[in-house]
């Protein structure tokens, strides 16, 4: 199992506890990036320290949550090498590993509940990425973080 940093703002605190439970539980070792209460705080700052750490190649793979997912995607997006996926149901999550190789999953803590949460990092841990036609999808983004000067 890999190393897995994970991180939600307050929005998501719930199910953070309960991804960190189930990664540990499948023998991953596992960064909790914060936060670690209910007070109000900035979504970026969290979800700046779980996208840093994978392109910096820190941890292998990431998990981030938020009230909606839709702010924590855009800021792990930022990031060279990351593929940040904002899943609502398994067969999105199943695709994001399968097909785009997503090494940060994003969930929202309010869209989801805490058993829907735990199914949909299931999903995407148990999925495999495809190669093949896919890679070369890779490929593009890869070259379009250089040509952008990103990496």
């Amino acid at each position: 199992m890999k190393n897995f940093v994970v991180g939600s703002d307050h929005g998501g605190l719930d199910a953070k506890a309960a991804v960190i439970a189930l990664l540990e539980q499948r023998g991953a070792t596992v960064m909790d990036a914060g936060t670690h209460g209910p007070e109000s705080v900035d979504y970026p700052d969290f979800a700046v320290k779980v996208a840093g750490m994978v392109s910096r190649g820190e941890a292998e793979q990431g998990v981030l949550v938020c009230g909606t997912g839709i702010g924590m995607s855009m800021v792990a997006n930022k990031f060279p090498g990351v593929r940040a996926a904002l899943v609502t149901d398994q067969f999105m999550a199943r695709m994001a590993r399968e097909h785009n190789n997503a090494n940060v999953l994003v969930l929202g803590g309010r869209v989801v509940d805490v058993p829907t949460a735990e199914k949909l990092v299931t999903a995407w841990l148990n999925a495999t990425f495809e190669g093949g036609r896919h890679q070369g999808r890779l490929d593009k983004i890869s070259a379009l973080e250089r040509e952008l000067r990103l990496v």
